[in-house]
């Protein structure tokens, strides 16, 4: 079960420290050609769900690698399955029901992770 808790927070982290990287040290505009519902969400709201983003790998990796805390890995894993029924719910508000497939297959990752966490409790 470890092993397939890494894997899939392995998968989460590249992901998560990718995007929410961008969000957080990208403007607007470099943001629009990948994301284009920046232009109706304020900017501090992005750029807060890029660090939720970041920090939710934080919290991913640290706790079940040093043994401190490690109920914070499912805490993580849980926040990171609200990033992304936010980020469904933003896209089908859209209209944009067709683009929503990398946000499933995050959302079941993230479930994933909170039940693969639950190792360590």
């Amino acid at each position: 079960m470890q092993v397939a808790y890494w894997i899939v927070a392995a998968l989460l982290a590249v992901f998560y420290v990718y995007a929410g990287g961008k969000k957080v040290l990208q403007d607007q505009d470099q943001l629009r050609p990948m994301m284009a519902w920046v232009d109706q969400v304020p900017m501090p709201l992005v750029k807060a769900i890029g660090a939720l983003e970041v920090l939710g790998v934080l919290g991913l990796v640290l706790p079940p690698l040093t043994g401190i805390a490690v109920v914070l890995a499912v805490a993580a894993a849980v926040g990171l399955v609200l990033v992304q029924i936010g980020g469904l719910a933003l896209h089908l508000s859209r209209g944009e029901a067709r683009v929503t497939g990398l946000n499933v297959m995050l959302l079941v990752l993230a479930a994933v992770a909170v039940w693969l966490g639950t190792v360590w409790l």
